[in-house]
């Protein structure tokens, strides 16, 4: 029996773990499995629907570490998990994606001599800026088994000293999850639900702390989306820190918080959100797993970043890079909207089979390195 433990700490991850629970769940005889839930999102609306819809059991251990500073997050994640990660001695720790959570499990782990399996690793925007940058590096420099979405993820730890021998290219977790929940969202037709027409509106996602963190680029951000609203209409699940940011500048009034063209609603569970997604026009967005979601759906994507650490979908999706000024983004835009829809280009490996190898993988691999 091999005994695993994962943790996972914010949205992101769920929809990251949610296969690979589900892949060992299916060989109960060769896997032991703990499911560790930090808490780093921590309300129903940011993490418990989460749970139900993607058919994850309930976490085993809940560290409710809650919200902060990064330092005192990811404090309060080494100091919590440790004891947990001593009692179940497990024989590898699997960490998912790049936020606060998934370094200080990392780190914890190999102090405690445990092997940590880091799951979308290679990752690089090249901006020091953003604190999942930092978290990816770090996580990949001490990581024992490093499982790639793509080609060129691979060549970016090479590139850094990983010894070959550690990488396993297995494809995108998120397009496990996707695939399997599709036909789902796509009967909620949830677009229907709220009054908009399939392929005739736009789906806006805005939370990065550099974007949302400054009113100057906040506000030109706004600025950019309201004008392409007059060409089409946004609808605007808003983020709780995006929210507070946007009235705390002026930009949304909280009694009237719909602007000309662009309607904003309270965050999504996955199936809405990606059944909006699914049949929108164009998607406007500062997230990295929706630039993915996004191209194996064949959406025209404008990330509102100057750069993105998933360079795959630009050269092989459907993903462009509109910066953060009115004039890029408007551009970028324009551009996207002129192509229209193009047919789903998914990369290699995202068939919905990436959890499926890296079970494979870490059952050959374990035992070995026991």
């Amino acid at each position: 029996m091999i005994r695993l433990l994962t943790v996972v700490g914010a949205r992101p991850n769920f929809m990251k773990a949610a296969p690979i629970i589900h892949a060992l769940a299916r060989r109960p005889d060769r896997f032991g499995h703990t499911l560790v839930h930090t808490g780093q999102h921590y309300d129903r609306s940011m993490s418990g629907d989460f749970f139900d819809v993607l058919g994850m059991p309930a976490p085993d251990v809940n560290l409710d570490v809650g919200s902060g500073t990064h330092a005192q997050q990811t404090a309060r994640v080494i100091e919590a998990v440790a004891p947990v990660l001593e009692a179940a001695a497990p024989d590898v720790v699997i960490v998912v994606g790049d936020v606060n959570s998934t370094l200080a499990a990392a780190i914890t782990a190999k102090k405690l001599g445990l092997r940590v399996a880091h799951v979308e690793a290679g990752l690089r925007s090249r901006d020091m800026s953003m604190p999942e940058e930092i978290n990816r590096l770090c996580v990949d420099a001490i990581s024992d088994m490093l499982f790639t979405t793509d080609p060129i993820a691979d060549t970016n730890l090479i590139a850094e000293g990983v010894d070959a021998k550690r990488i396993h290219f297995v494809g995108n977790v998120m397009i496990d999850t996707l695939l399997t929940h599709l036909a789902q969202a796509e009967a909620l037709d949830y677009p229907g639900r709220c009054g908009l027409a399939r392929g005739r509106y736009a789906t806006l996602t805005l939370h990065r702390p550099s974007n949302v963190d400054s009113p100057e680029r906040l506000a030109g951000i706004v600025e950019a989306v309201t004008a392409a609203a007059g060409a089409i209409p946004i609808i605007f699940p808003v983020h709780p820190r995006t929210r507070r940011a946007l009235e705390s500048a002026g930009l949304i009034d909280a009694q009237n918080p719909t602007a000309a063209g662009v309607r904003a609603v309270d965050p999504l569970g996955y199936l809405e959100f990606l059944s909006l997604n699914r049949s929108a026009r164009i998607v406007f967005t500062d997230s990295g797993g929706l630039q993915e979601e996004t191209t194996a759906l064949g959406v025209p994507c404008v990330t509102l970043r100057e750069n993105t650490e998933r360079p795959i979908t630009v050269l092989e999706g459907t993903n462009r890079l509109g910066g953060v000024t009115r004039d890029g983004i408007l551009a970028a835009a324009a551009e996207a909207i002129a192509q229209g829809a193009a047919p789903a280009r998914r990369p290699e490996k995202w068939d919905g089979r990436a959890a499926e190898r890296i079970v494979e993988i870490i059952d050959r691999w374990a035992p070995q390195a026991a």
